[in-house]
């Protein structure tokens, strides 16, 4: 019989028997706490919000400590995301927080593909003559820049007394609140949550795993900050808490709340639960199972999205002093629940709900990102006729589709290579065939040319032995006539010496 039959019975067989006295096992939890407290404990949060809605002071309120961190910069391409490590402790129970902060998350605004998006509202009005002069017409536009998220139209008044053009009014509307450029900022944190969780994934696959020493680096809780504007969520918003959902607990907040007044903030919050509720985004609801708090969680889970102000300066109200926020009109205590719900906050994040906050990170989000990278890898929990899958077989099927398909690959690559080869052959043989027929081509061409030169040549050289046999033949006949001229000079002389009378002629 199988080890794990064995067990399976083992544990179905199992019965209840009383003890005859004290054991001791009943310290067991006990053990568990000084083990735990120990070893210390380890908590992740992540602050997703646009730049300037408080992330860092909500922090430092949060844990009553100041964090000290480097200053940002906010002229980033893309959301950058920045991670501090810090070691706090209370009593005897240490804790090693770490804060991820979205550094030029919603910094960047994305103007293109779209008539209306520009850098604000641009109105011009033209009033009639008649509110100036009775007899001229002159227009004059009015030219405002109005920074906002909506507007946009065309409207025209006449005066009742006269039907004339009284005031035109054009205008259009930009969208501030537009897709930020790409890449998406929500990629950038989808990437590093995921690679979180490949982290410890690979870590749990190791042969020799130290799990206990490993400095778990998942996130265990997403502060999502939500700006005050007191109408309804961004497009961003929704469609980054829609891309998160699924990898992180979303607790969202109302950021700097103490800008929009009560009543304001009380429609708001309605309106941002329906939203979230209508586009199917799935926030973080503190757990009911435990009887213990599940009526302080079910109370709790009616007040989300929290409306939270931070502050780290402390005002003296009374007869003790406060953390709070003063104005001109009065002063905002961070601790009042009348002014605010950080308190709520505080309570639900870290004295009520922290550990399942990290269960859930670890039983929900982490299994799905398991279970998904185990399946495109291969693995199974049961075969097609649904008995267990053991390690051994999968990966031997496998190794056996790895093979196949690197077998396959290689096959292709051969034939592949073989038809480039053969390509290449005829690219050269063509190639070969043009140079022959282009050197026959010039080797004719050359032939000609030098059977027309031979016979210039022939031609040149007749030239010119004629005409070297023409000047032998006037060089005889020149020598002939001087020679004669000669002799017939010197019979002259001879007469003239013989016959004297020749001299008087």
């Amino acid at each position: 019989m199988a080890a794990t039959e064995i067990a399976r019975q083992a544990g179905e067989g199992a019965r209840a028997v009383p003890l005859a006295g004290h054991v001791g096992f009943d310290s067991m939890p006990d053990q568990l706490v000084n083990k735990s407290v120990n070893h210390g404990f380890c908590f992740n949060i992540l602050c997703v919000g646009e730049t300037g809605l408080g992330k860092s002071t909500l922090m430092d309120t949060l844990f009553n400590t100041k964090f000290e961190g480097e200053p940002t910069q906010h002229n980033q391409p893309g959301v950058q995301l920045k991670s501090n490590t810090y070691e706090l402790q209370e009593s005897n129970v240490r804790l090693k927080l770490t804060v991820v902060n979205t550094v030029g998350f919603g910094d960047q605004i994305n103007k293109e593909d779209s008539d209306h998006r520009e850098k604000g509202w641009m109105m011009s009005c033209e009033r009639h003559a008649r509110q100036l002069s009775l007899t001229s017409v002159r227009p004059r536009p009015l030219y405002l820049l109005l920074l906002g998220h909506r507007g946009g139209g065309c409207a025209t008044y006449r005066n009742p007394l006269v039907g004339a053009v009284h005031l035109s009014l054009h205008w259009r509307w930009y969208a501030f609140d537009a897709s930020p450029l790409l890449p998406d900022p929500y990629k950038s944190i989808v990437e590093f949550i995921d690679t979180q969780f490949e982290a410890y994934l690979q870590e749990e696959l190791k042969i020799k795993r130290t799990l206990h020493s490993y400095h778990d680096t998942r996130i265990h809780a997403c502060l999502y900050f939500i700006a005050p504007t007191g109408h309804s969520l961004k497009s961003l918003d929704l469609v980054t808490m829609k891309k998160l959902d699924s990898k992180v607990n979303i607790i969202p907040i109302i950021a700097k709340s103490d800008a929009i007044s009560k009543s304001e903030l009380t429609k708001f919050k309605i309106k941002i639960t329906s939203e979230l509720v209508s586009n199917g985004v799935q926030i973080y609801q503190f757990p009911t199972d435990d009887e213990t708090v599940a009526e302080i969680n079910s109370t709790m889970n009616g007040h989300l999205p929290f409306a939270v102000v931070g502050s780290t300066e402390e005002v003296k109200i009374g007869n003790k002093m406060v953390k709070a926020r003063q104005y001109p009109w009065g002063t905002v205590q961070v601790e009042n629940e009348n002014h605010c719900d950080f308190v709520k906050l505080r309570e639900m994040l870290i004295r009520v709900n922290m550990e399942d906050l990290r269960e859930q990170t670890h039983t929900r989000h982490y299994e799905l990102y398991r279970r998904c990278k185990l399946e495109e890898m291969g693995f199974k929990d049961t075969d097609p006729d649904c008995k267990p899958f053991s390690l051994q077989e999968t990966y031997e099927a496998k190794r056996n589709e790895f093979m196949g398909d690197l077998q396959k690959k290689e096959e292709e690559m051969r034939q592949m290579f073989v038809q480039r080869v053969k390509e290449k052959e005829a690219e050269l043989k063509e190639a070969e065939k043009e140079l022959h027929e282009k050197f026959d081509r010039l080797k004719k061409l050359h032939q000609d040319e030098k059977k027309k030169l031979e016979d210039k040549k022939k031609s040149l050289d007749d030239e010119l032995n004629g005409f070297k046999q023409k000047k032998t033949a006037a060089e005889l006949l020149q020598s002939q006539a001087q020679q004669a001229g000669g002799s017939t000079t010197l019979k002259r002389d001879k007469e003239r010496k013989n016959n004297p009378w020749l001299c008087t002629e």
